[in-house]
């Protein structure tokens, strides 16, 4: 089965840093959506992070994280949406697609979508202990490989930031409230 062509989107991130890049209402639409994810992910106790890979006006793909459900290292939000829209599209090249995710992705998912052709990224908050699309790494501006993608950053940052700073508060408190229980009453 062949799968219906993408519009073709032309990423030169040498020109473009994403910095001063204006978002759309589509954007923003999109990026609360993701938002939505990842507050499923916080419900399952997971870190959370929300993905959405849209293509030609349309969701192809949508992810959240499972790292801890499924007890596996690779089941990231990104990593999710791309696999859903490889198969919804019957292709591996994502050429045309634009991926929406609440956190700066890590080296991994930075690979993903560089493996994915997927040629523009848009992501909320920054990840400064493990962020590679520019944070720690620019795999995005990467000369030595043979694929860049557009990165654009800071949409809803203060909501995809307060949503992981309120999980983890949340997890701090959870954890001192276990450990105080655990603790002998007669020390």
């Amino acid at each position: 089965m062949m799968s219906k062509p993408f519009e073709k989107i032309v990423a030169d991130p040498s020109t473009n840093t994403g910095e001063d890049e204006k978002f759309t209402s589509d954007d923003e639409m999109y990026m609360t959506q993701a938002l939505e994810l990842a507050k499923k992910a916080a419900i399952l106790g997971e870190v959370p992070v929300g993905a959405i890979i849209v293509a030609n006006g349309q969701i192809i793909g949508q992810g959240w994280n499972l790292r801890e459900t499924n007890h596996c290292a690779l089941e990231h939000a990104e990593i999710m949406a791309i696999k859903e829209a490889s198969i919804k599209t019957n292709a591996w090249r994502l050429i045309g697609a634009k991926l929406y995710v609440t956190l700066e992705p890590c080296l991994m998912c930075a690979g993903a979508i560089y493996q994915s052709r997927v040629p523009h990224v848009i992501y909320g908050a920054a990840d400064p202990k493990g962020g590679a699309c520019g944070s720690l790494y620019k795999i995005h501006e990467d000369t030595r490989l043979n694929h860049r993608f557009l990165v654009q950053k800071g949409l809803l940052a203060e909501e995809c930031a307060e949503l992981l700073k309120r999980f983890f508060r949340q997890r701090r408190l959870s954890s001192a409230s276990k450990d105080s229980n655990d603790s002998d009453p007669a020390e």
